[in-house]
């Protein structure tokens, strides 16, 4: 007979290791899951390491059934977030649960039940979840593909979740979904022609981002993307801190020819940021560096050649969103950016995503490129 499960609230440094290692236990016969190297994950969870923590608290809970730990969880309060308007997702009295994973459907409720009593206590009436831990980095529970990999920085998990976050009384809220197209096809001919009366329109300038003007660069993007996202639902502004770790994390896959800003009348309006998709990089790695993860991942980011292409973030500026402008401009950094991914990377594949479920003009960009949703993540409400 199993013995008794504990839930108990952790903060020392090998509380955090075991944190960590359990989703490589309970996903090592998932081939569709891709272990994230072990320092990254750690470093996450540890305020001082992780910018989104300066404007954040949380607690992490492990569950242990006989000394072996079955569980854990995540509940988490955004202070941003609670200034944000109640009708973009956040606002007042809203925390967040994330990092869940559990053995079973009695652990997962129980895990749950702890996250919404530390929630609770902390003066929060509302939680959303999964969300793990920012908006920007895993949201939303995996419902629709988990026949293939996630790409770089999109969850995975396993399908039972669903009903056991529904049982434990939380009802969908919001989709995120990601779309996928062959790359290796040309886009239909009304995309082409789009295209190319861009290319003749003089006040349009698209061009390739310079890693050697790195912050500069940056700082141009967030403008861009701070303008365009600040209405859609989830949006919480990033800080300094968080631009200083995204820095440090996307710099080594940064590709001048991969992310293009747009220009109007010398003006930057809008932008396309796309990765190599790293996972394909780390999988082989379960997590480790050493002892000779380190050489392997150094030679692939000199120069990937990899099959998957991943576009997390795209915007254009708020007083051209309803114009065809904004469409125009968003297929021209799409089409420059295929033909670079191909003749440098070999890439055959794209993702876009993730796209919230009602951005209307993001949806129909991706229809129009003949791109279809191939991963759906799914965020949950809950009053308490």
């Amino acid at each position: 007979m199993p013995g008794q499960m504990t839930i108990r609230p952790i903060d020392s440094k090998g509380d955090l290791k075991k944190f960590v290692a359990l989703p490589y236990r309970l996903y090592k016969d998932d081939p569709n899951w891709v272990p994230p190297l072990k320092g990254d994950a750690l470093k996450k969870l540890i305020p001082g390491k992780n910018g989104w923590l300066s404007h954040a608290k949380q607690q992490l809970f492990l569950a242990e059934r006989d000394g072996k730990v079955v569980g854990r969880i995540s509940a988490h309060i955004d202070t941003l977030a609670l200034e944000m308007p109640a009708d973009q997702g956040f606002g007042p009295g809203c925390g967040q649960f994330g990092y869940f994973d559990a053995e079973d459907e009695a652990i997962a409720q129980a895990l749950i039940t702890a996250a919404e009593a530390w929630l609770k206590n902390q003066g929060m009436d509302r939680v959303l979840g999964p969300l793990s831990a920012s908006i920007w980095e895993e949201p939303g529970l995996l419902i629709q593909g988990f026949d293939h990999p996630p790409t770089i920085m999109m969850g995975h998990n396993k399908p039972e979740y669903r009903g056991w976050i529904e049982r434990a009384g939380y009802q969908p809220v919001k989709q995120v979904m990601t779309y996928e197209l062959d790359i290796t096809k040309e886009f239909p001919p009304i995309v082409k022609r789009i295209v190319q009366m861009g290319e003749r329109n003089d006040r349009i300038r698209v061009r390739e981002v310079d890693k050697s003007k790195f912050d500069e660069e940056a700082a141009i993007i967030l403008y861009i993307l701070n303008d365009a996202w600040s209405d859609n639902w989830g949006f919480v502004p990033f800080t300094p801190p968080e631009i200083d770790d995204i820095g440090v994390m996307l710099k080594p896959i940064v590709y001048n020819d991969l992310i293009r800003i747009a220009e109007l009348d010398g003006k930057p309006v809008a932008f396309m940021i796309t990765l190599p998709d790293l996972n394909e990089a780390i999988k082989p790695l379960n997590g480790n560096l050493l002892p000779f993860g380190w050489a392997k991942l150094l030679l692939w980011l000199r120069k990937p050649q990899t099959k998957t292409m991943r576009v997390p973030l795209m915007g254009v500026v708020k007083e051209l969103q309803a114009s065809r402008m904004a469409s125009q401009l968003a297929f021209m950094m799409i089409e420059y950016i295929r033909r670079a991914a191909i003749s440098n990377y070999s890439a055959t594949r794209g993702e876009i995503g993730w796209v919230l479920d009602d951005n209307q003009g993001m949806n129909a960009i991706a229809d129009a490129i003949d791109s279809k949703v191939n991963k759906v993540y799914q965020i949950y409400e809950k009053r308490i």
